[in-house]
Order: structure tokens, then C-alpha cells, then sequence
């Protein structure tokens, strides 16, 4: 049983359909309607540790090969990325990253000077910038590829989709999870994913468990067409300004790490809430756009769509994959922290072999919310706000 049909429990439902269990998924909404459906859709190589390295290099050969796998269709663009960097201490932190992921086998290397203007029609570089090129990184163009790829692939394999069904208890008997209880009928499972996303911590609380994730807006903007823009240009990521860019629909995709998120909790909202209730606001895209216009002055063209949706950030910056302490039965798959719908691939696959007891698998239990411990609120806001706020800051690169 599968709560939340965004990209991670779509992939943990999908993985554990292709190890023999029967599986079925309970979406309050439809299938990638919340974050994954306003993803930018970027998969980055880089990681800050090893275990997310190979969580993301292995989505992407995922992503590459999802026909031969899955037996659905996906679009992916393999466009490499540039990472970028033009302050010093940026640089430095850009170069431990580069020996750090060589190291766990990305590929990467310092790009030439003149490489990125080259390379890049809607980026003009400076010479005393530092870039790192990135030829794995990819991106799916539209969101809702990935999900429908994920949802033709469930149907193929026999899973059971409840669209516009919520979840309204979790049966427990003994310390065991023994199924869930949704706004149409009961359901026995023995197995319980949690996987919804922004509303994480209120369906672990419908079992009297606990999950250290806090869900804070992200948004994003596509410009209108530019001729500035060619389609089949790189990934940029701008990290002194914890802004990334890529091509879409004609214009340039233009999103960011806030400096002062917007932490959000749904417990707080009406029992309607969704993501489509995030208050936007366009003068923080803005300011992004304005920090890189002198290198990308594409970013300020007119806007074609803005968007957003709310990220799980965890207090430590990685994702929370893995049994929840004291309920037998319970696991979840949340803590995106801006690299859930990316990596739903691999830590799909990661999830169901661990619930399967299959022994050949990523080892992910690094990841379980049995990590930390009991958390305020109070305080669990701050540590995901800082590090959504440090996503791409060199003060937050040995937190996560």
C-alpha cells in the first residue's frame, strides 16, 4: 500500500510491482498533481556524500533505459550541465565537490575558458568564473512525463491506482500496520508507504509515528520564447546565486533556493489544502533572474509561467527513506529536500528491495527517519528552512 502518487511513491510502487508484490496507491488528488507535477525536472550527478551520488547516477541510467525496465515510454534530454561558480569561495567549494564526486565516480571535469559561452547560447560567461562540466546530467522536459511514464508502467504491471481517495486512518493492531482506512473503504496491507509528500507527518501521525520532514515553497518561471535560447543547450547552475536555468518551451526555465523560504505546514491549512493554495511570489523570482542577468539576460524576459509547489526539507538536507521506528509495517519515502522527483528512480528501486528483503540493492538505510530523534516543531523549521536556504551555500556543504 502506497500513500501519495508523486514521483517516489509512483517509483517504490512500480519496483516493488516488478518484485511480485501486489500494490496499490491511494492519491488524495491525481497522480504527480503536488510537487512532482511543478518539478523543474533536473537530474544532477553532483551530490554532496556518496550514497546520494549513486542514488542520482543511478535515476539517471534509470531514466535513460525506463522503456527497457519499466515497458512505458520517457523522454529524457541529455544535455550535460554546467556548474558554476563566480565568487572565490564558491570556487573553492565548486573544487571539493569535483574531487569529492570524481572520486565516487561522476563524471566531470573543469570546462575550458570559453567553454560555457560556447556551449551555452543564452550564458555569457566571465573569465574569471569557474565551471564544471557535467555530461551525465539530464532533464525531463515536462514533469508530467516522467509521472505518466511511471503510470503506464504501474497499469502495465497490475498496480491499482485510487485517484481522488484519502487517506483517513492507519490500522494498527499490536505495533503492526495491518492496512489503512481511505474516504471510500478499507484496504488490508501489511506494508505501508508513506510517500505524500508535503503531507508526510500528518498520515505518520494517523499511525502515531513521527517524521522529521518540513515542507517549504519552491518556485520557478519559464520565460516566454527567446531567441536567445537555444532548445538544445546545457543545464546552468549558478551556485553563488543558487540559481539553475535550462531551456523550456522555447524560453528559459529560470528557479532558485530562497534565502528566506517560506516554510508551510498542511497541518495548519484546511483539510482542502493543496499545492495549487501556495502563495506565490513573482518578485522573488525576480531578483534571481536580476542576480544572473548580466551572464543570462534571457531570464528576464516575460514570463511565460510561474509556478510552485512545497519541497520536504529534513534537518540534516537528505532524503528520509526507510521504516518508521516502532510501527512495524510502516515505511516512508519523503524528505526531498530539492531532489525527490530526480532521484524517485533510484530510491524507488532502493525502497521496494529493502521492504522485499532483497539483499542486492543500494544500501539506503543511512537514510531512515530513525535518525532523529524527538524534534519541536520550532526547531525542526528552522533546520529545514537553513537548509533549503544553504542549498547550494558552502556553509552547508559538510551538513548535507
Amino acid at each position: 500500500m502506497v500513500i501519495g502518487a508523486g514521483a517516489l511513491g509512483l517509483s517504490t510502487a512500480l519496483h516493488a510491482a516488478l518484485l511480485g508484490r501486489s500494490v496499490v496507491i491511494v492519491e488524495r488528488h491525481t497522480a504527480g498533481s503536488q510537487a512532482s507535477g511543478r518539478a523543474a525536472g533536473l537530474f544532477k550527478s553532483v551530490q554532496a556524500d556518496e550514497l546520494r551520488t549513486r542514488l542520482a547516477r543511478r535515476s539517471i541510467d534509470l531514466a535513460l533505459t525506463f522503456g527497457d525496465w519499466a515497458g512505458a515510454e520517457l523522454e529524457v534530454t541529455r544535455s550535460g550541465s554546467f556548474l558554476i561558480a563566480r565568487t572565490g569561495e564558491h570556487k573553492s567549494y565548486l573544487r571539493t565537490e569535483a574531487r569529492q564526486s570524481a572520486a565516487w565516480g561522476a563524471s566531470l571535469r573543469e570546462a575550458h575558458p570559453g567553454e560555457v559561452a560556447s556551449r551555452v547560447s543564452y550564458y555569457r560567461d566571465s573569465d574569471n568564473d569557474l565551471a564544471l562540466w557535467c555530461p551525465e546530467d539530464i532533464y525531463i522536459a515536462e514533469p508530467a512525463s516522467l509521472i505518466q511514464a511511471y503510470t503506464t508502467a504501474a497499469q502495465l504491471h497490475g498496480i491499482e491506482l485510487l485517484e481522488f481517495e484519502c487517506v483517513t486512518a492507519v490500522i494498527v493492531s499490536a505495533g503492526q500496520v495491518a492496512g489503512v482506512e481511505t474516504t471510500r473503504r478499507s484496504i488490508a496491507a501489511p506494508v505501508v508507504v508513506d510517500a505524500a509528500g508535503a503531507w508526510t507527518r500528518q498520515v505518520a501521525e494517523l499511525a502515531g509515528g513521527h517524521v522529521a520532514v518540513v515542507p517549504v515553497r519552491h518556485q520557478l518561471l519559464i520565460t516566454e520564447p527567446s531567441a536567445d535560447v537555444d532548445q538544445a543547450d546545457p543545464i546552468v547552475r549558478v551556485v553563488d546565486a543558487a540559481v539553475y536555468l535550462r531551456p523550456a518551451r522555447g524560453g528559459l526555465m529560470v528557479g532558485g533556493f530562497e534565502a528566506a523560504p517560506l516554510p508551510m505546514d498542511p497541518r495548519a491549512e484546511p483539510a482542502s489544502f493543496s499545492s495549487e493554495d501556495v502563495p506565490l511570489d513573482l518578485t522573488v523570482l525576480r531578483a534571481m533572474a536580476g542576480e544572473v542577468s548580466r551572464e543570462a539576460p534571457a531570464a528576464s524576459c516575460p514570463v511565460a509561467e510561474h509556478r510552485g509547489g512545497l519541497f520536504t526539507m529534513t534537518p540534516d538536507g537528505r532524503f528520509v527513506i526507510g521504516p518508521v521506528p516502532d510501527l512495524a509495517g510502516l515505511w516512508v519515502a519523503s524528505g526531498c529536500n530539492g531532489s525527490g522527483f530526480s532521484s524517485s528512480l533510484a530510491i524507488g528501486e532502493a525502497l521496494a528491495a529493502w521492504i522485499c528483503g532483497r539483499s542486492e540493492r543500494i544500501d539506503i538505510n543511512a537514510l531512515s527517519p530513525a535518525r532523529f530523534g524527538p524534534m519541536a516543531d520550532e526547531a525542526l523549521v528552522k533546520a529545514g528552512c537553513w537548509q533549503y536556504a544553504h542549498y547550494y551555500d558552502p556553509a552547508g556543504a559538510d551538513l548535507g
